[in-house]
């Protein structure tokens, strides 16, 4: 398995955080069967490795296609993931991955909280979306078989989401409020540590084209 395979299931397991969505389906779906946050867990798993998936295929070209180089996506990128990792460490909810106003509404239909805010845009967000770019754009070097690899680390990360979710009731037994909140802070310090290295590496990058 490649550096550049390792730090994608990093940096997606830890933006996307398991435990912090499965606290969001409890906080939304009290008094509910299980069957149905099961249900829900499943519809947001599965949007979530489709949207991931095409954003993976055809997110470079879409970069092309707009004249973006890979120094200024990775730089762009560092800052985004930065910002949801600070705000992961002081607790703050995130600007990047957090429902907005409208999609906050109830809706008479429990399912769509499947689609807001769990799997868009807790599960494939702005953070998520750009970082399985910048890793598909590492990989082109060393060819499709990489970046299979890269999409096959997605979609465990994604698999590891589910499973928390249909756990959700063991998970918040043993965890709690106070654990989930401990491991966000330590994910957020890991994340705003790659955010930071993707700067660094987009203004190398930057620097070795320019001289």
């Amino acid at each position: 398995m490649s550096e550049t395979t390792i730090n994608t299931f990093i940096t997606l397991l830890v933006i996307i955080n398991p435990f912090a969505v499965t606290s969001v389906l409890i906080d939304s779906t009290l008094g509910l069967d299980k069957s149905i946050r099961n249900r829900l867990a499943n519809k947001a798993a599965a949007i979530a490795a489709v949207l991931l998936t095409l954003f993976a295929l055809i997110g470079d070209m879409i970069l092309d296609f707009l004249g973006i180089s890979e120094p200024a996506f990775r730089i762009t990128g560092g800052v985004i993931l930065a910002l949801a990792g600070l705000d992961m460490v002081m607790a703050k909810p995130s600007s990047i991955q957090s429902p907005t106003e409208e999609e906050s509404k109830p809706s008479s239909n429990v399912m769509e909280l499947a689609v807001f805010p769990l799997a868009i845009p807790l599960m494939s967000g702005p953070g998520s979306l750009t970082s399985i770019v910048i890793m598909m754009r590492q990989a082109q070097e060393r060819g499709y078989s990489e970046q299979i690899h890269i999409i096959i680390a997605m979609l465990i990360v994604v698999g590891i989401t589910l499973l928390v979710m249909r756990s959700s009731e063991f998970v918040m037994k043993v965890l709690r409020k106070t654990g989930i909140s401990v491991l966000t802070r330590v994910f957020g310090i890991i994340l705003t540590a790659l955010a930071i290295q993707n700067i660094i590496d987009g203004v190398y990058q930057l620097i070795s084209k320019a001289s």
